[in-house]
């Protein structure tokens, strides 16, 4: 017997939206400020030296339980809803605690300094640049995403989803991408 849930065809509350809007917009000026103003602690980078490999790393299995998400939710009937619920949500524990690793490393580090020079310069930094622009608008994307499933709003669920996946798959991936090219040309 396929698996199915609820529907709850009620509104999303502005309010709850305007929330959302409003906590993503501190978030993202705390981490500009954090990384563009903020004098690290740990200038001599002695501390926690393993941040950036974990960031990519913890990038790379939310890139990875979103693909496995994706494929669940559009795989077979039996059992779909749950292993997708589970997918994502082990996604969303991934990029929180990025989230925090990351915030933790440019407190104590600041901001890494790309070496490469010639023709990869404007590469990294065009794929930087997307990176950040799209992760300021996957956070509430993700979080207005992640309410309607859970309030039972599945039709707005999927309807915002199929943006918030592609820019969250993105700036996962695109996160590991920027450190190994940081790493290479270190």
């Amino acid at each position: 017997m396929p698996e199915t849930l609820p529907v709850n065809e009620a509104k999303t509350p502005p309010a709850l939206i305007a929330g959302v809007l409003a906590v993503s917009v501190v978030a993202a000026a705390f981490l500009f400020w954090l990384v563009y103003w903020h004098a690290p602690s740990d200038v001599a980078g002695t501390h926690l030296l393993f941040l950036p490999a974990l960031n990519a790393l913890l990038n790379g299995l939310s890139a990875l339980a979103l693909v496995v998400g994706f494929i669940a939710i559009k795989g077979s009937k039996a059992g779909k809803i749950a292993a997708h619920r589970a997918a994502m949500f082990t996604a969303f524990l991934f990029s929180t605690l990025f989230l925090v690793a990351y915030i933790t490393n440019h407190a104590l580090h600041g901001d890494m300094k790309f070496l490469g020079q010639g023709g990869i310069r404007p590469v990294y930094f065009a794929l930087l640049i997307s990176h950040i622009v799209l992760s300021i608008f996957a956070l509430p994307m993700i979080l207005i995403t992640f309410f309607l499933s859970l309030s039972g709003r599945f039709p707005a669920h999927k309807k915002l989803a199929r943006w918030t996946f592609p820019i969250w798959l993105y700036v996962s991936v695109t996160g590991v991408v920027v450190y190994a090219m940081l790493a290479a040309y270190r």
